[in-house]
């Protein structure tokens, strides 16, 4: 058994899973179970969450070295849109401990062996889309109220941001429609990542189910938006570094709120074995690259 592995789904096909009603409760037990995942897989979720505000950082300081001053917080507010990309790995690590089977962190990085590897890849793309799209658009709010005036200082720019008509206007303005960017990514992206992991289904499908969830449980579904804005904003005040912990235990919980909002896969799931490594030479390079990419078409 430990030397099984659940990345394959249990059945292909284009049919919708049932969605169950689910109250506040199950959000909490979802969070619950998250942190337990957490506590007992530390050093993984911490070594793959680092990723997020290490990322974050760098950009930050990218971001001041330019004299982009105004998008750094659009860009810290924009990360939630991608950060199911970001907890993709925690997932899988949740399901494989739910299985009893081995959680190292190298299986974090099993879904390039899924047969919806591309329509996970097509959904992270339209995400980093949206992010984009989100960035423009905060930057020609900065514009069409500052035109192109760069700050000396960051007190300079919290002060015109706070005490200007303009400054007010880019903060209404900014916060109102990038959650309504926030709401987009949230309901297209709720379960539709455990969804990919857990079944053989396309992009469509895991945001059609994603879309059903939030329309038959809206309340809840609310709920657990605002615990994860809440989450990020707490985890993002002291330099982004209280990410390590918020951003595992979101991901974990995400898992187990999948399970809890929708129908398991009836049927076992059947094994996968990672495919063996067989010997490479030199001078097969660079085709050796795409052995694995061809063996996988056969």
């Amino acid at each position: 058994m430990s030397e099984t592995d659940i990345i394959m789904p249990a059945e292909e096909g284009e049919r919708l899973p049932t969605v169950l009603r689910i109250g506040v409760d199950d959000i909490k037990e979802a969070l619950i179970s998250g942190t337990d995942d957490f506590w007992a897989m530390p050093t993984h979720v911490i070594f793959l969450a680092l990723i997020y505000p290490i990322v974050g950082l760098l950009l930050a300081y990218a971001i001041l070295g330019l004299d982009l001053m105004p998008l750094l917080y659009p860009l810290a507010a924009g990360f939630a849109l991608i950060g199911p990309i970001a907890a993709i790995g925690l997932y899988e690590l949740s399901r494989r401990r739910e299985m009893g089977l081995d959680t190292s962190w190298r299986h974090a990085f099993d879904v390039v062996y899924s047969p919806s590897f591309r329509a996970v890849v097509t959904l992270g793309f339209l995400l980093f889309v949206l992010f984009a799209v989100w960035i423009i658009t905060a930057n020609e709010i900065y514009v069409a109220n500052f035109g192109y005036h760069k700050f000396e200082s960051i007190g300079a720019f919290a002060d015109a941001l706070f005490n200007t008509p303009e400054g007010r206007r880019v903060i209404v303005y900014g916060n109102v429609i990038g959650g309504l960017y926030a709401v987009l990514a949230f309901v297209v992206s709720v379960v539709s990542f455990p969804m990919l992991l857990d079944r053989h289904v396309s992009a469509a499908a895991a945001v059609a189910t994603s879309l059903k969830v939030v329309a038959i449980n809206p309340v809840p579904m609310a709920c657990w938006a605002a615990i994860i804005a809440a989450g990020l904003i707490i985890g993002s005040l002291p330099f982004l570094v209280g990410l390590a912990i918020v951003m595992p235990v979101l991901g974990h919980a995400s898992w187990h709120l999948y399970r809890r909002v929708v129908e398991p896969p009836r049927g076992p799931r059947p094994p996968y074995h990672p495919p063996e490594k067989g010997r490479r030479y030199a001078a097969d390079f660079p085709a050796s690259l795409f052995a694995r990419s061809r063996d996988r078409e056969r």
